[in-house]
């Protein structure tokens, strides 16, 4: 019956996906008959079948199935369930074909919008996509993931996962700060800002409830990202800014946009500076309070021993981000030999590293590969942070928005783009190939710096905390391996009968991760082909309502459709679900 099943959901991708295909290679004569106004009737009706289709095998095999969730894991990794598989399978299989993917917000934004069809459209989407990338709707619903994912070694970066969206910012902002239309007294930005403090409660609580607290605070994987527009009212600040620090900064033809931050970025926000006419009042008021709520994060982080990822978002908030980002290192990230006050955002503070050091690196930048600035980009914050005294965090991922990158770049002679480049040339690399190069090249050059970390705190004092701190995102095996096959060569982990062995003083400087729903068996692979005593891979697991998360399940499958239609993306993924689940059925 399951077979049935399944081949009948994949005649029904199949089809969707010829028919995608006609569409987008007929004449343009023929392409003309068809209105957006069609085509999304087409493919609201289209989602109604296929979601018909999911609901009705997905919901028994979750019953099925549940008994087997019990299973013994011992020391080896914990095999998914056959309704996860089969949810695997179905999901990847729609991630499949460009079409669906491209057309998906537009079928679930009708879907939604049609009384008849919105409940049945959220279960079959909370059912699918929600339950394959969302850990939970909230912090509390992914305890029991977060308990799987450690007894499994592996690690977790929480993220409450609500995002503004740029075009609504401004009526967000003017209609008091709601974006969900509720009558609330508290602006929705305050109540990210206040759920992202309590993701850090959840955090820290459970790993404390594992082991206790020590005094280095060793072996805490289970971080928190933040993402700076849903912390904010209107987002337009951020560009207004980004625009103004490019326009004050020292020009360096070494690194290209969106440039290099400096210390003195956000004094623009304090005296006789913000006349600046690009800046409103509202502006300035907005984000001096988008400094106060980071600072309220990151401290209540540092009470609680809990790393904060600052998040990459477009080129056109990078300036700004990397401004509030460094002043947030140089503040949190202080080393114990220094106790000098750092002026940052117009503010006194004096770091408590000598008295409390607590987890270094605290916070964490991200660095996008595909940006053609980013090799020296890292080469000047390494040297920016050891002339500073304070430990660099880096978040190294390739990068999610070049379609969009390339697009804004192209249109900004038009007046309709948000991209502020002065460049002839767009910001991220043309070729993946480049970006692949880049990436790798910089994994190289940051495990080197480990080494010298290590056997620099090894001549110190047994207590020293690290200098760096490193988080590889990423879904490609080639770097994956290439992280691990550095950190061997580097004298950084041994290998012994074949496995790779890492010493917790290296695990807590190094750390690699992958997206929760995504690349299962990479990370299986990893963490099968490590030992260590504390997670050395971890998962990227957002949690949030529905319809709070739904910008991100969008903004994912059509950021990654490049990655996802590759040969290690979801054609590779859905093979694998299938195989998984062939065995399980037949033997």
């Amino acid at each position: 019956m399951l077979l049935a099943r399944t081949r009948a959901i994949q005649r029904l991708f199949a089809s969707s996906a010829r028919s995608g295909r006609c569409l987008s290679t007929s004449q343009s004569a023929t392409r003309t008959r068809w209105s957006r106004g069609t085509l999304l009737r087409a493919g609201a009706l289209s989602s109604i079948v296929g979601c018909s289709a999911l609901y009705y095998v997905a919901k028994p095999v979750y019953a099925d199935a549940e008994a087997g969730s019990s299973a013994s894991k011992s020391d080896e990794t914990r095999k998914p369930s056959l309704s996860g598989l089969v949810r695997s399978y179905l999901v990847f299989t729609a991630c499949s074909f460009p079409t669906i993917v491209d057309w998906s917000p537009a079928i679930i934004s009708t879907c939604l919008s049609v009384p008849v069809v919105k409940d049945f459209t959220e279960a079959v989407l909370r059912r699918t996509f929600f339950s394959q990338f969302v850990g939970g709707d909230t912090a509390e619903d992914v305890l029991p993931l977060l308990t799987d994912l450690r007894n499994q070694n592996k690690g977790a970066l929480f993220a409450y996962s609500v995002e503004v969206d740029e075009k609504e910012a401004a009526g967000v902002a003017k209609a008091g700060g709601s974006g969900s239309g509720e009558t609330n007294s508290e602006p929705s930005f305050m109540r990210n800002v206040n759920e992202m403090i309590h993701s850090i409660d959840v955090a820290a609580d459970f790993e404390d409830g594992l082991a206790g607290r020590n005094e280095l605070d060793i072996g805490r994987k289970t971080w928190v990202a933040v993402k700076l527009t849903a912390l904010l009212p209107d987002t337009n600040a951020l560009i207004k800014l980004s625009s103004i620090l490019l326009d004050n900064r020292t020009p360096n033809k070494q690194i290209a946009f969106p440039g290099i931050p400096s210390p003195s970025d956000l004094t623009v926000l304090h005296g006789k500076s913000t006349s600046d006419s690009r800046l409103s009042e509202a502006d300035v008021k907005d984000l001096k309070q988008l400094h106060e709520n980071l600072i309220r994060i990151c401290t209540r982080a540092k009470k609680r021993g809990v790393r904060i990822i600052v998040d990459a978002e477009h080129s056109w908030y990078q300036p700004a981000i990397d401004a509030y980002t460094l002043s947030l290192m140089r503040t949190f990230n202080k080393l114990p030999s220094s106790t000098k006050a750092s002026r940052t955002f117009g503010l006194t503070t004096t770091a408590r590293a000598d008295t409390e050091p607590g987890v270094q690196p605290l916070v964490y930048a991200t660095f996008q590969a595909y940006l053609r600035r980013a090799y020296p980009y890292l080469l000047q914050s390494i040297a920016d942070a050891q002339a500073g005294n304070y430990a660099l965090g880096v978040k190294l991922v390739r990068g999610a928005y070049h379609t969009q990158e390339i697009s804004s770049h192209h249109q900004q002679s038009g007046g309709k783009s948000l991209s502020i480049s002065p460049e002839a040339e767009p910001p991220v690399y043309l070729q993946k190939s480049d970006t692949d190069f880049c990436y790798n090249e910089c994994v190289r050059l940051l495990i080197s710096r480990v080494r010298e970390d290590v056997v620099a705190s090894q001549r110190k004092s047994s207590n020293s905390p690290p200098t760096l701190g490193l988080l590889f995102g990423s879904h490609n095996v080639d770097s994956c391996n290439l992280v691990l096959d550095e950190l061997v060569r580097n004298g950084l982990a041994e290998v012994k009968d074949g496995i790779i062995h890492v010493p917790e003083t290296v695990a807590e400087r190094v750390t690699i991760a992958q997206l929760y729903g995504m690349r299962d068996s990479l990370t299986n692979s990893l963490v099968e082909k490590t030992r260590c005593g504390v997670p050395l891979v971890m998962k990227y697991v957002p949690y949030g309502g529905l319809a709070e998360v739904m910008p991100y399940l969008s903004r994912r499958a059509i950021e990654n459709k490049t990655v996802l239609g590759g040969s290690d993306g979801a054609s590779a993924e859905r093979k694998q679900a299938w195989e998984e689940i062939r065995k399980r059925v037949f033997g």
